[in-house]
């Protein structure tokens, strides 16, 4: 009886335990599901932390003075489709078979970069992929994708695809799908283009304004989470992208082309390296146009690098500049004679040579209007001879060694170094062994035209969220006072006889009259200027840099104006007067009427107050 009852209880024991451990196996293989094996079975994989996924901001526009789009970002959408979506292999791919070639044909002639034989070539080949990969190794979360256009396509070009037979099903049907990309473009084309600036793949700023306002521009990324929603998982919003500011410029897109065009003509005519053009406005420093533009290996100009603010050896420009110093130190004074030789002045181990060939004697004012090299160098040993390091104090004190800021990218300082002998001081007075950028010229003159005043150029105005002002520039005083009251009238008078002096003046116009810088409709004063190229370790005698910078009316100045071109090579003579004169006359006698400064009376302009 004992063995009996003692074989039952181990029986129930044993049922007992087996039980019990299928009750475990079950509890484990519960958790196992719900922990482990959750995703799989629902057909998804969930990650061991959240799949963020940033939203791009809508990128902010860049408009002119006049609220003209300069730069803008519009849809643009790469297209995909997804071979591997169930729909197209149901039934035997009938779905895919009947209409791949409808589908390729509307694909053709939307997107005429390819055939309808090749786009059913490649999309076929993807169907027919079996590891869930393209050709190109290329793999979507659900499956293959191909890309079917290289580029961004348009809203409308998007609209036709989805219409198109099959594409119209929508993506679970089809597979296609778009990724939006925006496009950022420049209605005016190439104006003003290197210092509007160009943004990167990834939508950064990589130069110009875009790249120096690129928070304001960027605007504040958003956020979204990867969740399960309706048996599938989508991106969900979790803080929505804060759209980037407007950038109001001071360039004004009319003056802009009216620069461009008066530049390029000139660049075509001399197949010149490069030139640049910067108008300003004299008063408020703001830029109303500035055109940069280099030569292609098939003879057109284009929009490359932004000389404006590149450093360069500024020749006779810098004549203006040795002149103010010395008249305002008292060295000289404007009636001063100097003895000019045709042969050239030679000085311990230097020649100093003038383009104008002739034995005279002229007064300093005469030597600025013929530009003669011989003259300052002259001057400005005479001046400042074993004390150079006061030249250049001078200088300092004038604000030309002053870093000029610039929201260009990239801008240089300017080099005027304390020469070491007395060669390099003599040089020194023409131009040479000191580097200025042609924002940092312009400067200078711009401040001549506004009675001594230095002001900055700038470029933005304002940076706008709407209609609501979030920042405003202003004009900001660099040197209230350049030189003393009578250097100034000096310096003015010898300025406009570089443009109005029939004999002498280097850009005011030809033997037989063919006007240089001389406007009857906008009176011009500047100064010209041409320096040899330094290339190879030594100056080349045949290569030259030509500049005009001046301003205008020369009575009532509105406007300050340079234009520099690099290299002509189409003829042997070259006339800066002739060449970049030409090119401010012909931006002044535009500008200065489309302003609204002066209205045209005959063959003079009458100033008008502008509203």
């Amino acid at each position: 009886m004992p063995d009996n009852r003692q074989n039952t209880i181990f029986r129930f024991a044993l049922v007992f335990l087996l039980i019990a451990a299928g009750f475990a196996a079950v509890l484990v293989y519960i958790v196992r599901i719900q922990w482990f094996q959750r995703d799989a079975l629902l057909g998804g994989n969930t990650p061991t932390k959240p799949v963020e996924k940033i939203i791009d901001p809508q990128r902010g526009n860049i408009l002119d003075c006049e609220g003209r789009l300069l730069a803008s970002s519009i849809p643009g959408y790469y297209v995909y489709m997804d071979t591997r979506v169930p729909a197209l292999h149901q039934g035997g791919d009938t779905l895919f078979y009947r209409y791949i070639d409808s589908i390729s044909i509307g694909l053709s002639r939307i997107l005429p970069e390819k055939s309808a034989g090749e786009y059913k070539q490649m999309i076929t080949r993807s169907f027919r992929t079996k590891n869930g990969k393209t050709a190109s190794g290329q793999q979507r979360e659900n499956g293959s994708y191909l890309k079917l256009c290289p580029h961004r396509v348009s809203f409308i070009q998007k609209r036709e695809i989805e219409h198109l037979p099959l594409f119209r099903r929508g993506y679970y049907q089809s597979g296609i799908w778009f990724e939006s990309k925006p496009q950022r473009k420049k209605p005016f084309g190439s104006l003003a283009s290197r210092t509007i600036g160009n943004i990167l793949s990834s939508g950064k700023g990589n130069s110009g304004l875009e790249k120096t306002f690129e928070n304001d521009l960027h605007g504040i990324d958003g956020l979204s989470l990867r969740e399960r929603m309706g048996g599938r998982w989508e991106f969900v919003p979790v803080r929505e992208a804060v759209n980037g500011y407007d950038i109001v410029t001071t360039l004004d897109a009319n003056l802009l082309d009216i620069t461009e065009t008066a530049l390029r003509g000139c660049l075509e005519r001399t197949q010149a390296d490069w030139g640049c053009c910067i108008l300003m406005e004299t008063h408020s420093g703001k830029i109303r146009a500035i055109c940069n533009l280099d030569r292609n290996t098939d003879g057109t100009y284009s929009e490359k690098a932004n000389h404006a603010v590149t450093r360069v050896e500024p020749g006779s420009t810098f004549k203006t500049i040795s002149m103010m110093a010395a008249l305002d130190d008292g060295k000289v004074n404007l009636t001063d004679s100097f003895e000019i030789y045709k042969a050239g002045w030679k000085y311990l181990n230097a020649t100093h040579t003038d383009a104008h060939k002739f034995d005279t004697v002229l007064t300093l004012r005469s030597a600025l209007a013929v530009s003669s090299n011989i003259a300052f160098a002259k001057m400005i040993l005479q001046s400042y001879d074993k004390k150079a390091a006061k030249f250049v104090d001078k200088l300092q004190s004038m604000g030309i060694r002053d870093s000029v800021y610039s929201e260009i990218p990239g801008a240089q300082k300017p080099r005027i170094d304390v020469p070491k002998d007395a060669v390099t001081l003599s040089r020194m007075a023409y131009g040479y062994s000191v580097e200025l950028t042609p924002l940092q010229i312009l400067t200078f003159y711009n401040g001549i035209a506004n009675d001594g005043k230095m002001i900055r150029p700038y470029l933005v105005e304002r940076i706008m969220d709407g209609e609501e002002v979030i920042r405003k520039f202003d004009t900001e005083t660099l040197k209230s006072s350049m030189c003393r009251r009578s250097t100034l009238k000096d310096v003015q008078a010898g300025l406009h006889d570089v443009v109005w002096d029939n004999k002498l003046g280097t850009a005011s116009r030809l033997p037989w009259g063919t006007p240089k810088a001389q406007s009857k409709l906008a009176p011009i004063a500047g100064k010209t200027g041409t320096a040899q190229l330094f290339r190879n370790g030594k100056y080349q005698s045949r290569e030259h840099r030509m500049t005009f910078v001046g301003y205008f009316p020369e009575d009532k100045p509105q406007y300050s104006c340079i234009c520099m071109v690099e290299f002509p090579k189409n003829y042997g003579a070259y006339d800066a007067g002739l060449d970049c004169g030409s090119v401010v006359r012909q931006i002044a006698e535009k500008a200065i009427v489309y302003s609204g400064y002066y209205i045209i009376q005959g063959d003079s302009l009458v100033y008008e107050k502008r509203k």
